[in-house]
């Protein structure tokens, strides 16, 4: 076997031209008689033609059972010594992510499990195949095939726990990035040299993302939150599948009414997806399909107390996939200590002010997270809501107040594609916890939009463009009509906020007039925004910016939408500055004028201004950041 093989690779060599890949053929026919003599008949292997060195390795061979055995990078004979290869950044990352790997040179072999060498073996001299036309003898043949016997029986373990499960999906995630931003890369290069480029999926949904939901979004960041949202899109429909599961059957298993996912998922499982991007989508879906998703969260869930399964995992994951992540998008996960809190006086609240004996279980109490991230208040609401429904009605009538109330009444919009896609995961798994299981034409009313701009999407078939338009008209129909009695959630804080609207901030409008001798004028209108309230009573001050950071956006979207119902409560937990900053008073002043009573609970836990506890202790934040914060409740009946 190893004797026909030297020889292949001396006929394609002999013919003058040969190049790294012409010697594949010779390789692929030595793997396909060694794994038929072992009796491995359906091994299949595939062989990923060169695209760019940021691409995956050159081939992957899977079993007869369709399951990715490991993965093989080829180099040129003439690339004598492997050590140099080894070292290579390009290496390093195929042996992060892909647990069995082959590196070889056509005459050396070395294998990695896990990152890790495990050995090598030579079975013949590059230097002497480019130097001498007689064939070389075979050395270390029967090492060679200890070496192919380890490499094919490879599989990925049956069980992973949460964490392990979360580490094993982030490196490969953070290497499908590198390959989404390198496709679009070339797909742009390919553009730039056609009169009249087709937009391919990725554009269209980079487009899409870019110029109706974030505000300068890069190509970079788009890779990062499109290659956490398939991660998590398959994570989601592993959840849902029973047997079976790969990247193809993922879309059948993608609710129908969360319409971007399945935009997303349509492209991903029966598309024509890049090669470079198939590959590792198919590994991602492989740790999936070995894995009891369900079984982990439920242990998860129960072990933990009740803690959310959904958001530790999600932190895990983003430990190892990109530690700088939650400083670089400003989200931090509120703890649950201060969710509860909230939540619960909120219920309490509805009960005392609001004569609703139920509190958020009563069918006329409407829910909205403005900035709802991973779904973490909603999903405390739903678990507090349902709990007193039992306590008083019983168990015999939960599923239909799940659907009748919860699913109906509770609302939160997201802005970034990941924590949406985690949430609806999030909020099937608890219901189904609580004992209800959503049904294909169920949804939770999680919508993705800006919650701070109002103008909705035109229909377009452009991709990712016609789901987005029509969840930002069912988002548009809760912000402008839709009464809301409780607004609860931790908004983003970022002073220097590029979350732009007119609705919030404002605009100009430039317009042209003729006087009465005929003359033309061209003046500029400003149309006021509603956070114009806040600033109105400070606008002779020098600089008004922090005014328009993030969380004082959202507290005014709240304020308002509450001032419009006629009623309601607002429960958040903000950045502090606008207890005592004194560019804040015309704030306070209007919250004040709106509500009848207001409730601070401030944590203080500003590192910038020194702050110590009563014992002069360091006063800890409950955040992992320097800015003080507080809760707020907003009593408006």
């Amino acid at each position: 076997m190893l004797k026909s093989y030297i020889a292949r690779l001396y006929e394609t060599a002999s013919r003058g031209d040969a190049r790294e890949e012409t010697f594949y053929s010779p390789l692929e026919g030595l793997l396909t008689e060694y794994a038929r003599n072992q009796g491995k008949k359906n091994v299949h292997i595939t062989t990923l033609p060169k695209n760019t060195e940021a691409g995956n390795p050159d081939f992957r061979v899977w079993d007869g059972k369709q399951h990715i055995v490991g993965y093989i990078e080829a180099k040129d004979p003439k690339v004598e010594f492997l050590d140099n290869v080894e070292g290579s950044e390009q290496l390093k990352r195929y042996r992060h992510t892909f647990p069995n790997l082959l590196l070889t040179n056509f005459f050396e072999f070395r294998l990695y499990r896990d990152g890790e060498f495990i050995e090598r073996v030579q079975i013949g001299r590059p230097l002497l195949f480019q130097k001498v036309k007689a064939i070389q003898p075979v050395e270390n043949e029967e090492q060679l095939l200890k070496l192919l016997e380890k490499f094919f029986s490879f599989s990925l373990p049956k069980t992973y726990n949460a964490k392990s499960l979360a580490v094993e999906l982030a490196k490969r995630t953070r290497f499908l990035k590198d390959v989404v931003n390198e496709e679009m890369n070339v797909a742009a290069q390919e553009s730039d040299q056609i009169e009249r480029p087709q937009i391919s999926p990725l554009q269209g949904f980079y487009d899409a993302f870019h110029k109706h939901l974030i505000a300068g979004l890069s190509k970079e960041e788009f890779a990062d939150l499109y290659s956490q949202t398939l991660t998590y899109g398959l994570f989601a429909a592993r959840t849902r599948a029973e047997g079976e599961f790969n990247r193809k059957l993922a879309y059948d298993n993608i609710p129908h009414t969360i319409g971007i996912l399945r935009d997303v998922f349509k492209f991903i499982s029966l598309g024509d997806l890049p090669r470079q991007m198939e590959w590792i989508i198919d590994d991602i879906a492989e740790v999936l399909a070995v894995t009891d998703v369900k079984k982990i969260l439920h242990r998860y869930f129960h072990e933990g107390k009740g803690k959310d399964p959904i958001v530790h995992f999600y932190e895990t994951f983003l430990t190892e996939y990109d530690p700088r992540a939650r400083e670089k998008r400003g989200v931090y996960y509120t703890p649950e200590p201060v969710v509860s809190y909230i939540v619960r006086s909120l219920h309490q609240i509805l009960k005392e002010k609001f004569n609703r004996p139920d509190g958020l279980a009563t069918d006329s109490v409407t829910v909205l997270d403005p900035a709802a991230g991973t779904l973490t208040f909603l999903a405390e609401a739903a678990t507090l809501a349902v709990k007193e429904s039992v306590d008083k009605f019983g168990e015999r009538g939960k599923e239909h107040f799940i659907k009748d109330h919860i699913l109906k009444n509770f609302y939160a919009f997201e802005l970034m594609m990941a924590p949406y896609a985690i949430g609806h995961i999030k909020m099937s798994f608890l219901l189904e916890e609580l004992g209800y299981r959503m049904s294909d034409n169920d949804r939770c009313k999680f919508y993705l939009t800006n919650t701070l701009d109002m103008e909705e999407l035109d229909e377009s078939a452009v991709p990712g463009l016609s789901s987005l338009s029509d969840e930002s008209h069912l988002a548009g129909k809760v912000k402008k009509e839709q009464p809301i009695l409780v607004i609860l959630g931790n908004p983003p804080y970022s002073v220097s906020s590029a979350n732009k609207s007119k609705f919030i901030d404002g605009y100009y409008i430039k317009e042209e007039r003729i006087d009465k001798r005929g003359g033309r004028r061209r003046l500029n209108t400003y149309i006021k925004g509603i956070l114009d309230d806040y600033k109105e009573a400070v606008s002779s001050e020098g600089n008004i910016q922090p005014l328009s950071d993030n969380y004082i956006k959202f507290i005014r979207f709240a304020h308002w939408k509450i001032d419009k119902a006629g009623e309601g409560v607002i429960g958040m937990i903000t950045n502090n500055s606008y207890l005592s900053g004194l560019i804040h008073r015309g704030m306070r002043k209007s919250l004040l004028e709106s509500f009848n009573e207001i409730y601070i609970l401030n944590l203080h836990g500003n590192s910038r201004l020194g702050e110590k506890s009563p014992d002069g202790s360091r006063d800890e934040n409950v955040f992992d950041i320097m800015q003080g914060v507080s809760i707020a409740i907003f009593v408006m009946d």
